[in-house]
């Protein structure tokens, strides 16, 4: 896998556009001139207050640690008034390390249940808001002593995943200990129960906003006790009886928004309170299907009565802008025309803000279930709507906004596919810019939300080019470089999708995007199994380039990818680990990065060792990294030596049902393997061969290919050209020679007939290499036969007659190179022969066969041909062997076929063209 989309966040049971304003800190409120050394010591301490207020709570203990004076100014109040956890992991101890900073904190956001138990080490006891995610393994009895240690708590908000062990007696508590409570958001709770409603409406008498979300039951009658209530959501909540409660909440005095959306309610509910309630302004219905079918009835109660129907299919931004009592300039981004708007009203200040955090909330559950119907509503406002709400005043509604563009253009999390036209929408409407600011922001959790959304957008070519031109490259390498591991990790994501666009990879590796993902490596090499998958699938794209290729290896990768092949358990980081150890390996002709992955500590062993994995993507990866490190002659033995042959057969032997890229792979490991003689003969012994025949019966180009390839390496030795006599090969190979559609199956196929059909196999074959002996009965001659005919047949369908007229009329070079271009295989010039293989098709030229004199003179022909990548390598191994004598004295031959005479010329004239390069 190339790529990767990250999308779920919770599971149940990307004109102008103006970011937010953030208190950043510019160079030249401090900095005259960048030449001039700073003395740090000597800035004035609301700057240094102002340093401070731009990091997390680890660096900023840190950096109070380095003189008396900063700490001092580190505990200062103003700094210690709100503290996020979520970047590291927080137990008891460092919430402990944290409590004498903590004595005027206010407010508080967590992650995990650890973090959460560790709060009332902290001893904030004016603490007022809590917000938490990943709470999921939250209990009663933790959220009962977080009630019980902070009495001025007025805000509790967990989610947005499930919080599966919460119950009613956690809310109970809460509403005991916690009388000065205004707001209260719980997702996921099995059962809100009326004693814990109760205990709300009759002990917290300031209490105006209510969210049960995804809940499984609500009890309604209880809701319509709390009479202080000012803003209630049960969206996604299942068995309202909304004949009940329409009538019972439209009865709350005070009672201004309400969100029922993803839930069951129909018409009839909503005209119900409509009629009955005299305070509620707003309605949000986003995804109401038993609603939203009744589509006369949604568009007739838009605005009715003074109260404003939200839903998917009527126009967001128009509605909100009706709660202005003059509308008339509110038809563009309302929530960004109050947000600039100074003489807003209180009443209104505080519909706008609670409409964020609920459309937030509700866009991102819709976009993580993927409803079918719904490309309608995110091209025309969805995309816009998330935009906007990445604006936010509120922090907790730009991460959710930016998760939500993160999941809703994708399609297909295993395959990396994401919507074009959802992704273009976000393009179009400035979306690449504002991600881009806001992954600048010192703010940790907007970085890592939006580089997941840069990263799952980048998938799309227009958006990754987007990014690439407006510096987005640059921030994702920053990023991969923080200590926030989540940050990290969605900016190794992101520069892991931009790095399949081969325009892509030079402008990370001068970004210093190479360094930085190697060193993420090692500085999550336990522990960190998301960052360290998108480290290694990063590393592994840019290895597929041979510059970049040797930028990893400088920086230390090869080092960290072996590490991670050899210690690490999961199955996402090996496989991409091996991925990229075979990509390095893939520029042997270029670069030493081959040799060198083959020669770090425990390397091949580990890649052997995967190749034994459960994982199909892991096997397939780890035998395409031996196959490429198998082109090492020190490699190719290290890997037999590491047990690679019979790891090797026993995977060939098992893929028969396998994806074709792992059947191409195990071929072709086996194949690079048996380019040694005693490497061949042990994979014949261990049983390769019948798998490799198998393999070739493939209707996959690639791997019948493959496999055509190894079997002709291993018929290189008479006993396994007799085992693949025996084993049912020669068919398998005539079908290939003669049917293949890829003309280096049907090349390699005849040169493996060939050497089993050139008389080195008849004295074999008298003894027989099975444990029967020679009892399995071969018709030797009919098989003789059947693969002497093909093979001539192969060689005729590169033969035109009329240029071999031609070329035997006539001495001009002119004749040749015709020939020469019509029998051209150009993936031939790939190919590499050892000395005894070149003497194997000299030998041929004197064989008695003028088939197999044919098949020889065609082969020298392909491995000679100027240009080819190994040609001067053959040319000189003819020279050695004294070959010009057997291939001039063949094509005076007078009983030679004409196509033997005229492709042994062919060679000869390649031959000295080699030679006179070679002295020049």
């Amino acid at each position: 896998m190339s790529r990767r989309v990250r999308r779920k966040v919770a599971r149940k049971g990307k004109g102008k556009q103006i970011a937010p304003v953030y208190p950043e800190i510019e160079e030249d409120d401090f900095i005259s001139d960048r030449n001039e050394p700073v003395d740090w010591t000597s800035l004035p301490d609301d700057t240094v207050i102002q340093l401070f207020s731009c990091l997390n709570y680890r660096d900023r203990a840190s950096l109070s640690s380095t003189c008396r004076t900063w700490r001092t100014l580190g505990c200062s109040p103003c700094l210690w008034s709100s503290l996020d956890l979520r970047a590291h992991k927080c137990d008891s101890a460092a919430a402990l390390s944290l409590s004498s900073r903590c004595v005027n904190l206010q407010k508080l956001r967590f992650r995990g249940a650890e973090s959460a138990e560790a709060i009332i080490h902290l001893r904030a006891r004016g603490l007022k808001e809590i917000s938490g995610d990943y709470c999921r393994k939250v209990t009663d009895a933790t959220v009962s002593v977080i009630a019980a240690r902070h009495e001025m708590l007025e805000s509790l908000q967990l989610g947005p995943d499930f919080c599966e062990r919460i119950t009613g007696d956690a809310i109970r508590a809460l509403a005991v200990c916690c009388p000065q409570l205004k707001r209260i958001r719980l997702s996921g709770i099995r059962e809100v129960d009326a004693d814990a409603i109760n205990a709300l409406a009759k002990c917290c008498p300031n209490l105006v906003d209510i969210g049960f979300m995804d809940c499984l039951m609500v009890d309604e009658t209880a809701l319509g006790t709390v009479e202080s209530l000012r803003f209630l959501s049960v969206a996604g909540t299942s068995n309202v009886k909304w004949s009940l409660a329409s009538h019972l909440w439209a009865k709350l005095p005070n009672l201004v928004g309400l969100d029922v959306s993803r839930t069951d309610i129909g018409p009839s509910g909503v005209s119900r309170l409509f009629s009955l309630s005299l305070s509620l302004r707003v309605l949000c219905a986003l995804n109401c299907q038993n609603l939203e079918e009744d589509t006369n009835f949604v568009a007739s109660n838009n605005n009715s009565r003074g109260k404003l129907l939200l839903t998917l299919y009527n126009d967001v931004f128009k509605g909100v802008g009706l709660l202005y009592a003059d509308n008339t300039t509110k038809d563009g981004n309302v929530f960004l025309d109050w947000r600039n708007d100074r003489g807003k009203s209180k009443n209104l200040d505080e519909i706008m803000t609670w409409l964020e955090w609920i459309l937030s909330h509700s866009l991102l559950r819709i976009a993580e279930c993927n409803p079918q119907g719904l490309d309608r509503f995110w091209l025309s406002q969805g995309s816009a709507l998330l935009l906007s709400l990445m604006q936010s005043g509120q922090e907790e509604v730009q991460e959710r906004a930016a998760t939500g563009l993160a999941t809703f253009v994708v399609i297909d999390d295993e395959n990396a596919s994401i919507d074009c036209g959802r992704a273009e929408a976000v393009m179009k409407g400035g979306g690449v810019q504002l991600l881009l600011n806001l992954a600048s922001s010192w703010r940790e959790g907007l970085q890592s939300e939006s580089a997941k959304a840069i990263a799952n957008l980048s998938v799309n070519t227009g958006v990754a080019k987007a990014v690439a031109e407006e510096g987005g490259i640059t921030i994702l390498a920053n990023l991969a470089k923080s200590m926030n591991r989540l940050v990290a990790e969605e900016a190794a994501g992101g520069l892991w999708n931009l790095s399949v666009g081969e325009e892509h990879k030079g402008a990370i590796a001068e970004a210093g995007g190479v360094k930085a993902l190697v060193d993420l490596i090692f500085k999550w090499s336990s522990g960190g199994d998301g960052v360290l998958e998108r480290a290694a699938g990063a590393l592994a794209n840019l290895a597929a380039d041979d510059k970049c290729s040797t930028e990893v290896a400088v920086a230390g990768g090869v080092h960290a990818l072996v590490m991670l092949a050899r210690n690490c358990k999961f199955e996402g980081v090996q496989e991409q680990a091996a991925r990229a150890l075979a990509n390095l390996a893939a520029h042997g002709d270029s670069n030493n990065n081959n040799a060198a992955v083959g020669q770090e500590a425990g390397a091949l062993e580990a890649l052997v060792q995967l190749t034994c994995s459960l994982h199909e993507g892991v096997r397939q990866e780890a035998a395409g990294a031996l196959w490429n490190l198998s082109f090492d002659d020190r490699n190719r033995e290290a890997i037999a030596a590491a047990g690679g042959v019979d790891a090797l057969v026993a995977l060939a032997q098992s893929c028969s049902n396998a994806s074709p890229g792992l059947q191409e792979r195990a071929a072709g490991a086996l194949w690079g393997l048996s380019v040694s003689e005693a490497n061949s003969i042990a994979i014949g012994r261990e049983g390769g061969i019948p798998p490799l025949i198998a393999l070739a019966r493939s209707e996959a180009e690639d791997v019948h290919e493959t496999a055509a390839g190894a079997l002709w390496n291993l018929a290189f030795n008479p006993g396994n050209a007799l085992r693949i006599v025996e084993e049912g090969g020669v068919p398998a190979l005539v079908h290939l020679c003669s049917s293949s559609v890829s003309k280096m199956a049907r090349f390699m196929a005849a040169l493996a007939l060939a050497y089993m059909f050139d008389g080195r196999m008849d004295e074999v074959a008298l003894i027989g290499t099975s444990a029967e002996g020679s009892s399995k009965g071969v018709n030797l001659d009919g098989a003789r036969r059947m693969a002497l005919k093909h093979i001539e047949a192969f060689v005729l369908s590169f033969s035109d007659p009329q240029a071999f007229s031609t070329a035997a009329a006539s001495s001009a070079p002119a004749a040749l190179a015709q020939v020469t271009e019509a029998a051209r295989i150009s993936e031939a010039g790939h190919l590499r022969c050892s000395g005894s293989e070149i003497g194997r098709f000299i030998a041929m030229l004197r064989n008695h066969s003028s088939i197999l004199k044919a098949c020889a003179a065609f082969a020298l022909l392909q491995f000679t041909i100027p240009g080819g990548r190994h040609a001067m390598h053959h040319a000189n191994l003819l020279q050695n062997a004294g070959a010009t004598r057997v291939l001039r004295s063949s094509a005076a031959a007078a009983t030679a076929p004409l196509g033997a005479k005229i492709f042994t010329r062919i060679v000869l004239r390649n031959l000295e063209h080699h030679q006179i390069d070679a002295s020049l």
